[in-house]
Parts: structure tokens; sequence; C-alpha cells
């Protein structure tokens, strides 16, 4: 049985959506799952076994499109999918599955995707806090309850593809790095700040410890800051936003000791690696979307007036990160036995 899984466009949302796919090839051992994603969330899912291939979602976030979207349904009629699970919740995510003439089309009822839809699932949001749970109902039918435990999402990647990224870039993967992925696509109000990153970097540095510092190249000024306030860059000390795609970053994370990092995808990608991993949170909440992993702590001071989920802190202080120390992570990773290799 061939299936079509239409994929979110964000990198921490596509890794929830890996129990998903394992239930369905638990379910359906026979099945062979094909996902249509953006192009820059394809290393993710190249690093979940249960998926087949990966089909370029062409279409950027909020564009319609609709004789595109057609054009692409009929050519994936060919395929012969038997089902399709839309992740999305938007209206124009279920347009392909219905154009290629899929005869099961599954996902929540979103925005009134009547007949788009056809095995149409409510989300009570209450039952299903997090979005891993959200994903995997999908496997379920209609109405039934989600089947407990749910696997934590898995990456997995080989030694020698992982040492083969780094070579390429240039990179030694001993002595062990911890990675800092000071970034977030939401807004600065889920960015610890940069002099606290400083603060601790130097910490790291005193003790021979490399700091590699991960992002896109939207975050390559935020690194820089960093950078100059720990001293400068140095072997020891590296800028690699913006320098990196998203597989290679998965490479890099795979190979760290451990990864500080705020709420963001690559703090997803760390946990499904099963890598120590520290989560700071701030204006976001770890009761919806934390690092599913047993080797990861979170720190969030839960104030009063957090979480906001606001872009920028409304306060005007952001409070909630400020008053997380470079000390008091430090500590975290003194308990879980950093040191110089």
């Amino acid at each position: 049985m061939k299936i079509l899984v239409i994929a979110p466009s964000w990198i921490g949302d596509t890794v929830a959506a890996q129990p998903l796919f394992l239930r369905i090839r638990q379910r359906h051992p026979d099945s062979i799952i094909e996902v249509l994603a953006p192009g820059w969330v394809a290393p993710a899912l190249q690093a979940m076994p249960e998926i087949s291939r990966v089909i370029e979602n062409p279409f950027n976030h909020g564009e319609l499109k609709l004789l595109a979207r057609w054009r692409l349904g009929r050519r994936l009629a060919k395929n012969g999918y038997a089902a399709a699970y839309v992740l999305p919740n938007s209206l124009k995510s279920a347009l392909v599955p219905w154009f290629a003439g899929i005869p099961r089309r599954i996902g929540f009822v979103g925005e009134a995707r009547y007949g788009l839809i056809n095995e149409r699932h409510v989300l009570n949001e209450d039952l299903l806090p997090l979005q891993v749970e959200r994903y995997a109902q999908l496997a379920e039918q209609p109405g039934q309850d989600l089947e407990r435990p749910l696997p934590y999402p898995k990456l997995k990647l080989e030694q020698k593809d992982a040492l083969s990224a780094l070579a390429v870039l240039g990179l030694d993967a001993e002595p062990a790095p911890v990675v800092f992925c000071p970034g977030a696509e939401y807004g600065p109000a889920k960015r610890w700040p940069e002099q606290h990153f400083a603060s601790l970097a130097r910490k790291l540095l005193e003790r021979d410890i490399p700091v590699w510092i991960l992002g896109s190249r939207k975050d390559a000024p935020v690194a820089a800051e960093i950078v100059r306030l720990a001293g400068g860059d140095s072997k020891n000390l590296r800028n690699l936003c913006g320098s990196t795609n998203l597989g290679q970053a998965i490479s890099i994370i795979s190979m760290a000791r451990h990864v500080v990092t705020n709420d963001s995808g690559l703090m997803h990608v760390s946990a499904a690696l099963d890598r120590p991993t520290v989560a700071l949170f701030g204006s976001s909440s770890p009761n919806y979307t934390p690092p599913l992993s047993y080797k990861a702590e979170v720190i969030w001071l839960k104030l009063a007036c957090s979480p906001c989920f606001k872009r920028e802190c409304p306060l005007g202080h952001l409070d909630c990160l400020h008053h997380i120390s470079p000390d008091q992570v430090f500590q975290r990773l003194v308990d879980k036995q950093v040191h110089a290799a």
C-alpha cells in the first residue's frame, strides 16, 4: 500500500510527525510512505527509516497557486496512493491529495475542509496537548483514543555519514563540542540573551571544550555577537550559522557532547537524536512543544507573565529568559558530566 503524507513546513513539527510514521508502518508493514515536503525539512525526513521517498513541495507558505496544485495532484495521481495523511490544518494543504484522487484523505477538520478530507478527526486540545500526540492521533480511526504510550520521535544517522559531513565542513569530531542553537524563528522573545550564551561559552572554553554555534543565515548576527562577547572566533569557538544546511546541522548535532538551545526546530532535532540537551524556554511553553527525550532537560522559570506566546516581550524586560543565568545552565551541564575530552 502506498501512502502520501503532506508534511508541515517547520522543522520541529516535521520531527514531531515521526511517531505517526512509525505507527503507520507498524499497522501496515507492507506500506510505502512517501512525503510531500518543503526542501528545507527534507533532511529530517531522510533521517527517518520509515520514509521511502521525499517529494519536494514547491509551494511557499501562504501561496495558493491553484492551477499549479492541480497539476502536481494530477502528476501524483499516477503513483497510485491508497491514502493520504494531511498534517497541516490549512485548506490549501488538502488540495493536492484531492486533486490526485487519493481515495482516503485523513486529517483534522482544520479550515472547514469537508470533502477535501474524508476521514475527519476533530481535535480535542485538552486530550492531546502535544503536537506529537496530535499527529499520531491520525493513525487511529476518527473518534478512537490515541494508543499510549507514544514513542518519542527518533532520527537515525550513520556515524560514517556524520563524520563525512563534518569533514566537508573542515570540522574535527574530537574533542566533541558543546553545540549552541541560539536562534528561534518565531522571534526574540524565545531567544536566551547573547551575553548569557557568551558567558557560558567562556566557561566551556576555559575547560578546553569546543563550542560550535548552529543556526540559519538569519541567526548569523546573533551568533557573531556571541562570538564577539566570548572573546572572538578561534579554533574552539566556531560560528557556523548560515554555513550549513539542515542535513549538515543534523550531522553536527549527532556528534555533540551536549546541546544548549532555545525552543526551536534544532531543539527537536537534538532531542530526536538523543543528545544530552538543555532547552531554554521563555515566552513559549514546554507543555505543548517540549524536547521529547530522556536526555533532554528544560529550564523554564514559569513567571507570572509566561508563557505569553508573543514574538517580542510585551513588558519590555524579557525576565523569563534574562533571569536564567549562565551559571544555572553551566551547572546543568556539570550535572550531566560535561568535561574536557
